[in-house]
């Protein structure tokens, strides 16, 4: 049996969930509104003394929350008791250039992407961290010999690294598919109340690229409130990320039965199963993320519906779209985080991995059988000598060497030593090992990248 690295099965928190509370949200859009003084400031939309105001003031721990709460409760509004509030704390006339030509979701979306994008790189750490720990498992069972299954029947034989090297794969896509969406998806929005620009004259897209600038974030070529799909597609790509997650943990919840028995979660002392079955080791791990996994991809939906949105914008879809990034978003946080404390823990059992290649006693070696044949009959007589030895094995009480070797069609060309020379599945587990030790290279090369 071979053990993870020690690991405490307590879950950290990835900080993701503070991220999308209220006050973090509300400094997000005070951040939007500095910056939009700014560009406007700059462009001599607004005196610069009222944009310096502005902008030390822009800090939500001087707002007195009494009045904020008042305001929310009184008028319903999402944004505008933030800017009384943020009016009434700017000395001077500076109060009076608050807000300036936008509408609310031009900050609130802006601000919200911002809160996005903080959470969009965590998550490229937490990837980094994963494939750290994958490589680590290649390099370990990439000489693990275990069934490769297809249509959850034993095919050929394979390593277990072979499994992880998929995983290291799939894990590299969605790495470069969260880093090639970031300047679609990552866009301020500064278009004013029908993403006209009407408010800011004929300034408005410079003084959108100017606040956009000032936040670090490419502009939107148009700057409609309508527009939800680069949103949706932030979604659908954290989707697909969880559900990779979904697909690995699921590999381990099937390998932990004791019907495989081929890996087993890391287990504290003292973990409880069950209340009433003292002897159950369930695969805790694995079934969050399972279950974490689900319910994002039930989030992909809503999103879609959030990109019909109605003219030239409409609450109700702003409202979807924020529910999905925000369950989205702290679903995805808490599976990645376990995701790396079961890649990084994971107990392999080499033993049972051998032993259920044994389980067909040499059926699983088929394939080279019948080409080693073949090389003497041609590959399809090849496969109707071995298809019949194959299946009155399966089906009968002699064992596939013995058929084999009983069948004059295959004994004049192969000798009873060959045969079991054949069967041995260790031989014939391809480029598993190398293709483990390629991809566990290309993991470690990745996560430095991400963890700069």
């Amino acid at each position: 049996m071979q053990q993870g690295n020690p690991t405490s099965l307590r879950v950290p928190d990835p900080g993701i969930g503070e991220l999308f509370e209220q006050d973090a949200r509300w400094q997000a859009w005070l951040d939007v509104e500095a910056a939009l003084v700014k560009a406007e400031a700059e462009l001599g939309m607004i005196p610069a003394a009222a944009a310096v105001e502005i902008v030390r003031k822009c800090d939500l721990s001087l707002f007195d929350r009494e009045r904020l709460t008042e305001g929310f409760q009184r008028t319903g509004h999402s944004l505008v008791p933030l800017i009384w509030e943020l009016s009434r704390l700017c000395d001077g006339e500076a109060g009076n250039y608050v807000h300036w030509g936008a509408t609310t979701q031009n900050i609130t979306q802006t601000g919200d992407l911002l809160q996005l994008r903080k959470a969009h790189r965590v998550f490229l750490r937490q990837i980094g961290a994963i494939l750290t720990a994958l490589a680590d498992l290649a390099d370990r069972s990439k000489d693990m010999a275990l069934p490769g299954r297809t249509h959850g029947q034993h095919a050929v034989p394979a390593t277990y690294g072979l499994k992880v090297a998929i995983w290291i794969d799939e894990f590299a896509r969605h790495v470069e598919r969260l880093m090639q969406c970031e300047p679609r998806v990552f866009q301020a929005q500064l278009g004013g109340a029908a993403g006209t620009a009407a408010s800011f004259g004929d300034q408005g897209l410079e003084v959108q690229a100017r606040m956009a600038a000032h936040l670090e974030m490419p502009a939107m070529a148009v700057p409609a409130r309508s527009i939800m799909d680069h949103l949706a597609e932030h979604i659908m790509v954290l989707a697909l990320l969880a559900a990779s997650c979904g697909k690995f943990a699921n590999e381990i919840y099937t390998g932990m039965k004791q019907e495989f028995a081929e890996v087993e979660e890391p287990i504290s002392p003292g973990t409880v199963g069950s209340s009433t079955m003292p002897q159950k080791r369930n695969p805790h791990l694995s079934q969050d993320i399972m279950a974490y996994a689900a319910q994002i991809r039930t989030m992909l939906p809503l999103a879609l519906e959030a990109v019909m949105t109605e003219h030239e914008a409409n609450r109700q879809t702003s409202l979807m779209m924020r529910h999905a990034q925000n369950q989205v978003c702290a679903l995805l946080g808490d599976t990645l985080e376990r995701t790396r404390i079961l890649a990084e823990g994971l107990v392999l059992k080499p033993e049972r991995m051998r032993a259920n290649l044994d389980l067909t006693e040499g059926l699983i070696m088929a394939e080279p059988v019948m080409l080693a044949l073949g090389e003497h009959v041609g590959r399809q007589e090849a496969h109707d000598i071995v298809y019949d030895a194959a299946q009155a094995a399966a089906g009968g009480d002699q064992s596939f060497s013995d058929l084999l070797s009983a069948d004059p069609r295959f004994s004049q060309h192969l000798s009873p030593g060959q045969i079991q020379e054949m069967l041995d599945p260790t031989r014939y587990t391809g480029l598993c090992s190398q293709l483990a030790e390629q991809q566990a290279r290309r993991a470690r090369e990745l996560s430095a990248t991400l963890n700069d």
